[in-house]
Order: C-alpha cells, then sequence, then structure tokens
C-alpha cells in the first residue's frame, strides 16, 4: 500500500487502519523519539500519546505524507515532554547513561558518541537524526520542522560542527572522519 492510500485510509478508517500505522512507523518513531529523548521509557510514552493524538485529530491530516505528519507529531511531544521535565539542553544530564532500545544501540558508536549527542540542543539532534539514520531530504525536514530547507541544512551544518567539536574534545577516534566530511 502506497504512503497516499495508507494516509486516506488511516483518516477515513478505524482501529485497524490504526493499528496498521502502528505496525509500519511504531518502531520507527520509537527510535527517532529515543534519538531526542535519550530515554526509552519516555520514547515509549511519547509514542503511545503520537498515536493517540494522531487518532484522535486524524480528520485534521492532509492526507499527503503521512510519515512526515507522525514524525512532526512526534517531534512536537518529544518537546513538549522535554519542557515539563524542564530538560531543554541535555547538557543537564551528561554522564547518565539511560537504557536504551537495541535497535538504537545500533547507531550509538560509543558512549563518547552519545554524551557528545547529549550536548546538542534536542532539535539538533533531531535534525542529525533525521538526516544520518532516517537518511531525510531537507525538504521532508521541512514539513516535520516547520523550517525552510536552507535554514534546515545550515541547522545541520552547525550541528555537525558542533557534534565534531564535542568529539574532538573527547579525542574521538572518529573525528578525522567526520573532519574530512565537514570541509
Amino acid at each position: 500500500m502506497c504512503e497516499v492510500e495508507l494516509g486516506k485510509g488511516f483518516v477515513a478508517g478505524g482501529e485497524a487502519e490504526l493499528e496498521e500505522v502502528i505496525n509500519i512507523y511504531g518502531k520507527k518513531l520509537l527510535r527517532y523519539a529515543t534519538s531526542i529523548l535519550c530515554n526509552y521509557q519516555d520514547a515509549e510514552d511519547v509514542v503511545q500519546s503520537v498515536f493517540i493524538s494522531a487518532y484522535q485529530n486524524r480528520n485534521s491530516f492532509d492526507g499527503e505524507n503521512l510519515s512526515a505528519w507522525l514524525y512532526k507529531i512526534t517531534y512536537n511531544h518529544c518537546l513538549n515532554h522535554l519542557k515539563k521535565r524542564k530538560l531543554l539542553f541535555f547538557s543537564e544530564i551528561i554522564g547518565l547513561r539511560e537504557k536504551t532500545i537495541d535497535s538504537f544501540n545500533e547507531y550509538i558508536i560509543s558512549d563518547n558518541v552519545l554524551n557528545a549527542l547529549k550536548q546538542l540542543k534536542a532539535k539538533d539532534r533531531a535534525l542529525v537524526y533525521g538526516r544520518i539514520i532516517n537518511e531525510q531530504s531537507y525538504e521532508e525536514l521541512s514539513e516535520i520542522f516547520g523550517s525552510s530547507p536552507a535554514t534546515l541544512r545550515k541547522q545541520y551544518e552547525r550541528a555537525k560542527k558542533k557534534l565534531f567539536e564535542y568529539l574532538s574534545a573527547d579525542g574521538h577516534k572518529y573525528c578525522e572522519k567526520m573532519r574530512k566530511e565537514l570541509i
């Protein structure tokens, strides 16, 4: 089933269509939320609330890009979660290691990388995750973040540079490869 058909079925459908959307996007959104929150249990709660919210507000969906719509809702729920916990910046919890899902651990090369990611703002982490892990284009990300592709490209470059600086300060072995990508 194509994205448009799935979106239209979701808007017009009931619990069976919701279950299908959860099966398709559940793990992806959980990894995405975990990358932003760096906490598996919080990410589970957020993703559950995302699907509830999406189902309750499915009539407001335009039927065009279900994936971008769900990622945008997830991103906003993650930010709201961070605000509630008064953790707008993950630098406040550097050194704490939270339980992460196995599939998320594949993308974390080491504790050094995780700690460097925690020093980025939540939006920067989400942007890096979207570009690197999800391989999303700037156009797709612009739908999620509500910014122009050019703005997101510049923010991504800055976030990548900050990540490189954090890893360089820690003497991380992947810094030379990242430095070459930045030049």
